[in-house]
């Protein structure tokens, strides 16, 4: 079986649903790990509620999310995800950045309480289970997924996955930001070899200096990472909402000029990798 990824949502910070978004799309992080009829969720922004629609119409029961951190933008769908309120379902969400400290399932119930949101946590009837671990284990999904964590220099915390089946891995490093001129051994480790890096791409090498501490990158250092790291692929990721459309056009263009294996993610892409 090949491992599958969609982009269900690839902006940073804020949802964006304007005209001059279209292309990429407006949609906050979250990505669909497929191994055959098995799924797995990355990140819980507001792409995660069209995804969880799929969901219903397929009739996957059991879901697995792994959680990058849970700033607004990665969690902020989550509530609207259709399959955790219906008790036939079976969700497993895990972190690794509140092992010792709030825990998930505290960080996700305050999300829902008053007067954030009318809807509690206790209302998702779904088999709930909350998982912190700490970044830097490795667990196995399933018997022949198995994933690998690291952790991210990101405000509050965050952690980078290897999703790897049949050898092939799809890595997601978002969010992050680099030290110039040091690269990040973490995510070296991490990411040796994958198939595909997803990679936190935030800003540009000129806007990067005035947002040094918001905990985001850019997609000139994922080109240096995944270069150093024999790496195969890089997804441009994370899209800041000021940049529109034409923007990341003429990003792409650039990015994929210093090496050919770059690429702006997209809203709805699909890629697959090894053998049906």
């Amino acid at each position: 079986m090949a491992l599958k990824v969609k982009f269900w949502g690839v902006r940073g910070s804020i949802a964006c649903p304007s005209a001059n978004h279209i292309k990429y799309g407006g949609n906050t992080s979250c990505l669909e790990i497929k191994v055959g009829d098995r799924r797995l969720v990355l990140d819980a922004g507001t792409g995660i509620r069209g995804l969880g629609k799929t969901f219903l119409k397929d009739d996957i029961s059991q879901i697995h999310i792994l959680l990058t951190h849970t700033h607004w933008d990665h969690i902020n769908g989550f509530p609207f995800f259709v399959p955790a309120y219906d008790p036939r379902r079976s969700v497993h969400i895990m972190a690794g950045h509140l092992r010792g400290g709030e825990g998930i399932q505290n960080v996700l119930a305050a999300q829902m309480d008053n007067p954030m949101f009318p809807v509690p946590l206790s209302a998702m009837q779904a088999k709930m289970r909350f998982e912190d671990f700490e970044a830097g284990m490795s667990f196995n999904i399933y018997d022949d997924v198995h994933v690998r964590t690291a952790p991210l220099n990101h405000p509050n915390g965050a952690t980078g996955y290897r999703i790897e089946h049949a050898g092939h891995a799809i890595c997601y490093v978002s969010d992050t930001e680099h030290v110039p001129g040091k690269m990040d051994q973490n995510i070296l480790g991490l990411i040796e070899g994958a198939d595909l890096v997803i990679y936190d791409s935030t800003y540009t090498e000129e806007e990067f200096p005035t947002k040094i501490g918001w905990g985001h990158s850019t997609w000139n250092e994922g080109v240096k990472l995944c270069r150093a790291a024999g790496a195969k692929s890089l997804a441009i990721f994370h899209h800041d909402p000021e940049h529109e459309d034409l923007f990341m056009d003429k990003l792409g263009e650039e990015a994929k000029k210093e090496w050919s294996g770059t690429f702006v993610a997209r809203e709805g892409m699909e890629l697959s990798y090894g053998d049906e």
